[in-house]
């Protein structure tokens, strides 16, 4: 019996394999999710540090020309499940080029060995870590599972009032998986178009990430929680996407409570799109977007963009 990558995310494969296989079958579907997401275009420009923020694991990526007062916070993509610092290193070093600023990109604890809270406890850990920093202002991005990290942080720091000496100054977000009740129309109106994911299968994922824990609390959740007071918020998806409601429905509610947000939506695009830099024409504009919203909003020079 044989299994694709797409069907295997979606599987309990202790159930499917047994411990032992299952384990080893783990690791390649990790290490195939990496390689796709390797095969994003690198840039010559742009370097890479490991280090540890907040007590988190991660990977710097640095531009060439930077300002060490101004950081951008990238949380990767993979449904909780998967991804890491290495494999998303590129996509996030054509974000780091245009926008002039440095990234930090935490390996935070993945399901289902680490259920809900532990990812949002490491990205809470990751910015407080920024106070020692001497960093001035911070900017959030993030795709798929990373933009709901995102937008739960932002929502948290805002709302709780989290203390450092940054200002939270702005949120760019990829593809957002901001409603982890799966409520959005969008599952059905764009099941047949969504090459990558159904419902059935990012169900099976998020449950694994959740556990016994409520879909609607608002850091598991975004789209519930809290929007006032939220920073400038930008959000690019694909039409194309079964979770494309959770894009529109999370703009929807913020610009309802007084937030400049917006949401571009790229007719045609599948979930992560931006990542065929190099191969898409719409990849390179909404990088290019995104570069430029964050370099107003950190206030660093905007440049040119070039693949």
């Amino acid at each position: 019996m044989s299994y694709s990558i797409s069907t295997l995310l979606t599987r309990n494969l202790d159930d499917v394999f047994g411990e032992n296989e299952a384990a080893r079958r783990r690791a390649a579907i990790d290490e195939k999710f990496d390689a796709l997401m390797e095969r994003v275009t690198p840039r010559a420009d742009v370097t890479f540090e490991a280090d540890t923020l907040g007590g988190v694991p991660g990977l710097w990526v640095h531009p060439a020309d930077w300002q060490s007062g101004e950081v951008i916070v990238h949380l990767h993509g993979g449904w909780f499940n998967f991804g890491s610092t290495k494999a998303y290193r590129h996509l996030v070093g054509h974000i780091t080029a245009k926008a002039g600023a440095r990234a930090f990109i935490p390996d935070y604890r993945l399901a289902p060995e680490y259920p809900f809270p532990a990812a949002t406890g490491d990205v809470l850990a990751c910015y407080q870590g920024l106070a020692e920093r001497d960093v001035h202002r911070i900017a959030l991005t993030g795709d798929s599972a990373g933009g709901n990290l995102a937008l739960g942080l932002a929502s948290h720091v805002t709302g709780e009032a989290v203390s450092i000496n940054a200002t939270l100054v702005g949120v760019a977000v990829l593809s957002p998986v901001t409603d982890l009740t799966f409520s959005g129309a969008t599952y059905e109106t764009r099941a047949d178009a969504d090459p990558l994911f159904t419902r059935p299968q990012v169900a099976e994922l998020v449950h694994s990430y959740l556990g016994s824990a409520n879909a609607r609390y608002p850091l598991a959740s975004p789209l519930h929680g809290r929007h006032s007071g939220m920073p400038s918020t930008h959000i690019h998806v694909g039409d194309d996407e079964v979770p494309l409601d959770d894009s529109l429905r999370y703009v929807e509610r913020a610009v309802a409570a007084g937030v400049d947000a917006r949401a571009d939506v790229w007719m045609g695009m599948p979930h992560g799109f931006p990542g065929s830099i190099g191969r898409l024409k719409a990849a390179a504009q909404a990088l290019d977007a995104i570069g430029t919203f964050l370099a107003e909003r950190l206030q660093t020079p905007a440049r040119p963009y070039s693949p």
